[in-house]
């Protein structure tokens, strides 16, 4: 797997961090929604990409983390938020229990997906 996608989510998700002061309160479901979304897909990326053999260990954690920390949300909305990564780690924890190619592509396509969703989120609520 290329490294790109994954300091591009990286650069994306630190850029968030002043996002929660710069949504306006109509876009606010929307931009929660988002980072939900969002996630999920770290989480399944969590457990994905080392399934795979992805040298990445512990990466999307700490990406969750730099998440939850940007977005500054009150405590009942980060619940949310590591209920979702809980959840689609342990939705492919379900499964796969080995890398496959149908494994392959969806750690592929979340990457793509987590990419598009950090840039939107920044260019939608960042400054």
């Amino acid at each position: 797997m290329k490294r790109a996608p994954y300091l591009l989510l990286t650069f994306f998700l630190l850029c968030s961090a002043p996002l929660h002061a710069q949504a306006p309160a109509p876009d606010r479901a929307a931009y929660e929604a988002d980072l939900i979304q969002l996630s999920e897909i770290l989480g399944a990326l969590h457990y994905l990409r080392p399934l795979c053999g992805g040298a990445e260990q512990g990466q999307w954690r700490v990406e969750m983390q730099a998440l939850i920390d940007a977005a500054a949300l009150p405590g009942d909305k980060r619940a949310l938020l590591v209920t979702s990564f809980n959840r689609g780690y342990t939705s492919y924890e379900q499964t796969y229990r080995t890398c496959t190619p149908a494994a392959r592509v969806a750690i592929q396509r979340f990457l793509d997906e987590g990419s598009r969703l950090s840039r939107d989120i920044a260019l939608r609520y960042g400054n």
